[in-house]
Formats: structure tokens, sequence, C-alpha cells
């Protein structure tokens, strides 16, 4: 027994990041302008470090990191009884019925982006005064399951459908429901986000928050969403579509770790959509292929890997950053 526990404690003494690595980590880190970087390992702060500037109390923008925030919230509204993932959208969006290809979407194709809906980047505007009107008009460009189209549309129509589910038990606004389900479980009050002059969320990039709020939500995933999700709930967040592996419903996946492909998320979106490779698609080769990422532009980082216990923030103000190099140095 004596010598099980010498290996066990062995084998968590390997899987932690180093002193060398948290330090390469931070520098690689702020050599591309990392603003804040926090890591957390059995529910101990292994590094916590800000750029000048910045600190503790610091919010930024975590742009798409928005969207896993939602997915959480679709799936806890789900276990409450309000909707059902694999409905059709059409049930909730009553104009929608009869129209070909819309009527068959169903939410979960919303939420991974197979839905089919033109990417919608204007809802990222502040001159639109009704993202879930504007996301409903746009156009239909593929049908249902035959592509991954990444950006504000599908999600914001997600929005719509959550509104009037929310509005026929009560009138209980999204927002409102994320803070109640979502955030206030985990310790976390109001946080700023992004809303139209309706009250709509922008649910695909709207929120700030510090290293250490992220890091609270961070925990809800790593715990498998323990005290908001019921057992095993959190595992439909993290299955990748035929369409994209990579990518389950608001987090990026390294499933295909060690032989996949390493992408860069940031640039491998930069093309149209039609023109996007995601096949055999990794974040790192030598990072474990349990660990998911929720990813924001300009390198906004929320790394979750269960095998290692471990949660990793970065803040930042720079897209030219690599996941692989990032995470390398941090596992080294």
């Amino acid at each position: 027994m004596l010598l099980l526990l010498i290996a066990s404690y062995a084998g968590i003494c390997r899987a932690a990041p180093s002193p060398g690595g948290l330090a390469e980590a931070w520098e690689y880190s702020a050599s591309h302008n990392g603003c804040a970087l926090l890591v957390i390992q059995h529910g101990r702060t292994l590094l916590e470090r800000y750029a000048q500037g910045n600190g503790p109390g610091t919010r930024h923008k975590i742009y798409s990191g928005t969207k896993g925030l939602w997915c959480v919230a679709a799936v806890a509204a789900q276990a409450d009884g309000i909707l059902n993932l694999d409905e059709p959208v059409a049930g909730t969006i009553t104009e929608w019925r009869g129209q070909p290809g819309r009527g068959q979407i169903t939410i979960r194709e919303l939420l991974n982006f197979t839905a089919g809906l033109d990417p919608g980047f204007h809802l990222h505007s502040d001159a639109v005064p009704d993202r879930d009107g504007y996301a409903l008009a746009l156009p239909q460009v593929a049908q249902p399951g035959d592509s991954f189209i990444y950006g504000p549309g599908q999600i914001q129509v997600f929005c719509e459908v959550l509104r009037r589910k929310l509005a026929a038990r009560g009138g209980e606004t999204p927002w409102h429901y994320l803070e109640r389900r979502v955030l206030r479980p985990i310790g976390l009050g109001s946080v700023p986000h992004k809303g139209d002059a309706k009250g709509n969320p922008l649910m695909a990039s709207g929120v700030q928050m510090t290293a250490r709020e992220w890091a609270r939500f961070g925990e809800l995933l790593l715990a498998g969403g323990k005290s908001v999700l019921p057992s095993g709930a959190l595992g439909q967040c993290l299955c990748g579509s035929g369409r994209n592996p990579a990518f389950g419903m608001g987090f990026w996946l390294n499933r295909e770790a060690p032989g996949g492909r390493i992408v860069n998320v940031e640039e491998n979106l930069v093309p149209k959509w039609w023109q996007e490779d995601w096949k055999e698609a990794c974040l790192c080769r030598e990072a474990p292929r349990d660990l998911f990422v929720s990813l924001g532009s300009m390198g906004q980082r929320l790394y979750v890997v269960p095998s290692l216990d471990l949660v990793v923030v970065r803040l930042s103000e720079d897209s030219k950053f690599s996941d692989a190099e990032f995470l390398r140095r941090l596992t080294e």
C-alpha cells in the first residue's frame, strides 16, 4: 500500500507544471501581450501573474469565451425541463415552420454551429438595436448538419429561443437565467455584458471577467458541472460534431491528440467558412487529449484538463498567440 501511495504521489508531481514550465509559460504569454496568467491545480494556485497596469480586479473582454457560459446554461435549461437540445427550433420560433431547411434545425445545431445559417458577423456591432430579430432573419447558406459556420448568428438565434421559452414560464430573461443558474452558484455576482436596445445579450462575445472570475467557471467545468448540472450532463458540451470534431458546444477540444494535426483556431477561422479545414484538428499534440478550451479572440483562453485536475486562465490583448506553443511550455 505504501508503494502505491508513493507511486501515486510521484504521478501527481510529474503531472504538475514545473516551476520552469510555469516561468516559460508566463514568459511566452507576456511576450504576446498577455495581461494575466492564472494556473490552478488540485484547487491550489500555482501561478498568478499580471502585466503592468493589470491586477486581480482588472476585467477583460473574453470575447467568444462567452459562448461557453451560454452553452452550459443551455444544458441547465434542458435539465430544468425548459427545452430539449434536440427539439426543432421551429417549435418555438413559429415563423420558421414550413420553411425548407429552417424547419429541421435543432437547438443543438445552433450551439455547435452546424445549423447552416450565415455567420452574421454584423451582430457584433452596437448599431444593431435588436440582435435576436436580426439573427432570425439571417439567410440559410447550407443545409442543417452539412457545415460548420462559426459566428454570432446561430447562437443569437438560441437567445431568442431561450427568451421565448422563459417568457412562457413567467418572464425571466436569458441574462437573469444565466446569473441564477450558472454564475451565482459558483460565487459570481453580476459581470459586465453587452446587451442591445431590447435587452438581448450578445451571446457570442459580450461578457467581461477577471482572471479569477473566469477561473471560477473553469473550476465548475473541471468538476463536471457539479452544483449546476446533473451528473454527466456537461459531456454534451464536449462532443464534437461530424463537421468539426474539434468543437463541441461552446468549447474547443483536443481529442485528436497526440496524433492530430495542430491547428491555430484563430488563424483557421480567418478564411470563409467553406474554406476551413477541421479534419483531425487538435490544439496541442503534447497536451492531454481530454483538454478543452473556452477560447476567445485576442488570445483569451480558459483551459481545463480533467486528467491533470488543472485550470488555466490567460487574458490578453494580442491575437498572435499559439496554443500549441504555450501548452508545450507549460507542461514541459
